[in-house]
């Protein structure tokens, strides 16, 4: 879901903000589709980079295969790497809410993807996924900025 009045022009970029809710469960969203919509306006059919970031210290991104159980094989190896238990000095909110604020560490909050022609030059099997681990915030934001 697009920001109203989140888009902005400067400098040979056009960036713009849009909203994903991600629900009170750990998950991981394609936001593919999103970035793809984007570009065919801010791209406009010219070559350049898109950078796509997500403005909060509990999420992250990842270019994965979606779709095939990929989802939760990454969210198990993320309980395993980060158990949501009581180990965390970052204390507060639901029980291992530490663990979401050291995510970005492991999954960084940003990507740059080629686009080419404008379109993004993912591989075949390749997506953009945000993922959430804080139960804590249903709603989240990405950026997607295009310098071409």
């Amino acid at each position: 879901m697009r920001i109203p009045g989140r888009r902005e022009h400067s400098f040979g970029m056009e960036s713009e903000l849009f909203a994903v809710s991600t629900g009170r469960r750990e998950r991981v969203a394609d936001i593919t589709r999103e970035c793809a919509l984007f570009l065919g306006h801010a791209a406009a059919g010219r070559d350049g980079l898109l950078h796509v970031f997500v403005p909060h210290a509990t999420a992250g991104l990842a270019l994965m295969e979606l779709g095939s159980g990929s989802e939760e094989d990454l969210l198990s190896v993320l309980a395993e790497l980060l158990p949501a238990d009581d180990r965390w000095r970052h204390a507060h909110g639901s029980r291992g809410h530490g663990r979401s604020h050291v995510l970005p560490a492991f999954l960084a909050p940003f990507l740059v993807i080629p686009v080419l022609g404008g379109t993004m030059a993912l591989g075949t099997w390749q997506s953009i996924a945000l993922v959430d681990l804080n139960v804590d915030n249903p709603d989240r934001q990405v950026r997607m900025s295009f310098l071409g």
